[in-house]
């Protein structure tokens, strides 16, 4: 099955580097993440819950490339996400600009494929609310 696209961007006015520690600061996510708390389980492990338990589902990713400050690569690995997710930091405008990209293969196979027009609004305007969370978060620290 072919891969479907989301992507946000941000402008932040910290540098960064700052933004980049942020953004890999798995812990700190609840802060600015919609919905999500996330945890390291291993050098190149990472595990995020969205929901409010029992409604919601956790998210197993594994750290494929990571270059700091600038780029990380997660694939996917969880039963209901799957694919890869990366986030950009590149300098701009005396701050930063965040780039948030999902590849994903859609569960549920036709049903999943069917509704992804009907979900990818929601999953754009979500990632954007949290990107402009962690845009606040990020300035309020960088002050």
């Amino acid at each position: 099955m072919r891969p479907v696209y989301a992507g946000a961007a941000v402008e932040v006015a910290a540098p960064p580097q700052e933004v980049f520690a942020l953004v890999t600061d798995w812990p700190r996510h609840r802060e600015w993440m919609f919905m999500t708390s996330a945890r390291q389980v291993g050098a190149d492990r990472v595990e995020a819950y969205t929901g409010i338990a029992p409604l919601g589902f956790l998210d197993t990713m594994t750290i494929v490339r990571r270059e700091p400050p600038s780029y990380v690569l997660m694939e996917h690995t969880g039963t209901v996400v799957r694919g890869r997710g990366a986030i950009r930091v590149r300098p701009w405008r005396g701050g930063s600009r965040v780039i948030w990209a999902e590849e994903l293969l859609l569960p549920f196979g036709v049903a999943g494929r069917l509704a992804w027009p009907l979900v990818r609004p929601v999953v754009v305007a979500l990632a954007r609310l949290s990107l402009r969370r962690l845009a606040r978060l990020a300035a309020r620290e960088a002050r």
